[in-house]
């Protein structure tokens, strides 16, 4: 067998976006590929039969990345690829979504509509009408109302105005999406038959969810015109009388993470962000005559925080059934359905604590799901009752012609708390021999690691290493009270990672205690950088997007103003002392551990400015240091980045790792 190696990218299926029919016979998921040669990813719709098993490719051009279901037998997907023209009108600034209709019985993809919006969700109301939500600024000129040379000194004058950016609210950026001052998902009607646009939602109002039923559309929004807070509002409208009624206002200070139809009820996941902050757990409730009504309360995520580098595309989902909302939610190192049901006040879990549900729909009388279970690559599942199975075999060729490890348990006890830890051996360990190793820390904080396929881990496996990771208390699945990280950055976590640490090298005495790495992103960056200014136990170390000094990174990054206040329980003018001691930038001149910086120009998450700081000042401080930017990346560089880049990535953490630890 083949041990796992960095350019196994390539030959990875990224499995997401599941729906079934809505008839339920047939379930229709999206699948990409690396191509290295357009450093891009060409994704695909496919569908499974649910009655005989069968799966076939339903689009080939490689532009299928997303789709609704326009009826039993019809989807409709967006492409920029078929439409040069439009697309060349769109990239000036003359915005156009083109759908293209395809029979899952048989056929070709024909156009369906055109939008004149860039879309960014669809969804059918019956015959020609549909309710979409579409990218909107009030700045932007309409040049589909233009013609002829008015036209043309528009589309001269959105050019000229590229060279500055006004920035007048906030967030002024987001990661992902570059400069969005003023930029809104707004909400619309459209009639394709005759082509015209209805605004529902008001020009400052940007729209999170939206769901259809009986004529009208129920919707999350926030409104704002200055500072984006997390408070939003839930909004009815009806589409005859064009009547909005508010069910839940703004102005309670609610963040609402869902909403749905649910007989003739309205279910509701809501936080007040008062127990822990913006990471309170959302609770369950209906809309009632009065407001809110708590129907369970909850203690964990409502959606898979269990991390991976082998998901791509659009994942999650919830869904309702009779009186019950179902929903995917993290428990202690893997992924569970959750139930919430009218008149029953507990959360009930569906299926077995082994890997992770990345997304799913409802059959008849099973789940289906996309899901990562012993060390595969994604692929669909089907559970029914108790019996799971798997559906497709993308990955199956991959999977058995190469050594992959399952990660062992290390167990471990700190501050009378169970953490949980795991290893992996180097591939054809051998007890009698000295390995090098390197621990992998998540980012989050409030996400998890499990025993599921690591691309990363398992290429330096394979590769002669030791490599281990755990979920230290911030992280999530266990409770918001194990979660809980305010104002304690860098204290009993950095604790928690240190003696798992000494944990796994009394487990496994072939580690060479010389010879041991650290690496991590986002918060993994933070604590990695937080590590090497607090010891000296590790050889090298490589801190990927991450923060090193949180005065900087509350003031300049997209979620900082509301993320650093509330992480650090701190502000630059209320307390900015107990910020610096939170900053490993404060720490730097104690530095001796050689370090890598891994971060991207694009990374407005975790901004370029925080690697800078750190490696600058190492560099002043006479420590070997490597910084290597990444243009027109994101946060998102090791997950979704572009292939090569990932490639790169991969390639410097690890020769760092090769010239240090071996």
């Amino acid at each position: 067998m083949e041990n796992v190696k960095i350019q196994d990218l390539f030959s990875f299926h990224f499995l997401s976006s599941l729906t079934l029919s809505p008839d339920k016979t047939r379930a229709a998921l999206v699948v990409q590929k690396a191509n290295g040669k357009d450093n891009d990813y060409d994704g695909d719709i496919y569908l499974y039969e649910i009655a005989s098993g069968a799966v076939r490719r339903l689009t080939s051009q490689g532009d299928g990345k997303s789709y609704t279901w326009l009826d039993d037998t019809t989807l409709i997907f967006p492409s920029a690829k078929r439409n040069k023209a439009l697309t060349e009108a769109s990239k000036k600034g003359e915005p156009w979504t083109v759908y293209y209709s395809i029979d899952v019985t048989g056929g070709e993809a024909v156009e369906f509509m055109r939008v004149p919006l860039s879309v960014t969700a669809v969804k059918p109301l019956g015959g020609d009408l549909f309710a979409l939500t579409a990218k909107y600024n009030k700045y932007a000129p309409d040049l589909h109302s233009l013609c002829g040379e008015e036209k043309e000194k528009a589309i001269a004058d959105r050019k000229a105005e590229k060279d500055y950016e006004v920035l007048d609210e906030l967030p002024y950026w987001s990661n992902g999406a570059g400069f969005v001052n003023k930029d809104r998902n707004r909400l619309y009607l459209f009639d394709k038959s005759t082509g015209k646009l209805t605004p529902v939602t008001a020009e400052n109002e940007t729209v999170g969810l939206l769901k259809t039923k009986d004529g009208k559309l129920l919707y999350i929004s926030t409104s704002y015109d200055d500072i984006l807070d997390q408070a939003s509002g839930l909004y009815l409208y009806d589409i005859a009388s064009g009547e909005k009624k508010t069910l839940v206002c703004q102005d309670e200070d609610l963040k609402l993470g869902y909403a749905d139809f649910l007989r003739d009820k309205i279910i509701v996941a809501a936080t007040d962000r008062k127990a822990h902050g913006m990471n309170t757990a959302y609770n369950f409730y209906v809309v009632g005559e009065k407001g809110l009504e708590l129907i369970a309360e909850n203690d964990y995520s409502i959606a898979s925080t269990l991390g991976s580098d082998v998901k791509l595309g659009k994942y999650g989902g919830y869904h309702t059934s009779g009186d019950s909302l179902f929903f995917i939610t993290t428990r202690g190192h893997a992924n569970h359905i959750g139930k919430v049901t009218l008149g029953c006040d507990k959360v009930e879990l569906i299926g077995e604590p082994i890997g992770s549900i990345d997304d799913f729909d409802l059959g008849d009388d099973c789940f289906y799901f996309i899901g990562q279970r012993g060390m595969r690559l994604p692929e669909l599942y089907s559970l029914c009752g108790k019996e799971e199975k798997r559906m497709t075999s993308f990955n199956e060729e991959y999977f058995t012609a190469h050594a992959i490890a399952t990660p062992e348990p290390c167990f471990f006890e700190n501050d009378g708390i169970t953490l949980e830890g795991w290893v992996i051996p180097p591939y054809g360990y051998d007890p009698s021999k000295k390995y090098p190793a390197v621990i992998d820390i998540h980012g989050g904080p409030k996400t998890a690691f499990g025993t599921v396929f690591f691309h990363e881990m398992q290429a330096w496996a394979g590769m002669g290493y030791f490599v281990f990771f755990m979920n230290p208390r911030g992280s999530d699945g266990r409770g918001d009270a194990f979660a809980e990280l305010r104002g304690a950055y860098g204290t009993y976590d950095y604790d928690d990672l240190m003696k798992f640490t000494d944990a796994v090298i009394a487990k496994y005495p072939a580690i060479d205690t010389a010879r041991m790495g650290v690496t991590g992103g986002s918060y993994g960056g933070f604590m990695t950088n937080w590590i090497i200014g607090h010891t000296d136990r590790f050889a090298c170390a490589a801190s990927q997007r991450s923060i090193s000094n949180w005065v900087s990174f509350s003031n300049t990054t997209d979620i900082g103003y509301r993320f650093g206040d509330d992480q650090m329980a701190a502000n630059t003018w209320d307390n900015v002392e107990k910020m610096w001691w939170h900053s490993p930038l404060k720490y730097a001149d104690q530095v001796k551990t050689p370090t890598l910086f891994i971060h991207s120009d694009e990374d407005y998450r975790c901004w370029l400015v925080e690697g800078l700081q750190m490696f600058t000042a190492l560099k002043l401080h006479g420590v070997e240091s490597r910084l290597c930017m990444f243009h027109g990346e994101n946060h998102e560089l090791s997950r979704g980045g572009k292939p090569n880049h990932r490639i790169r990535r991969l390639d410097e953490i690890t020769n760092w790792f090769e010239k240090f630890l071996k």
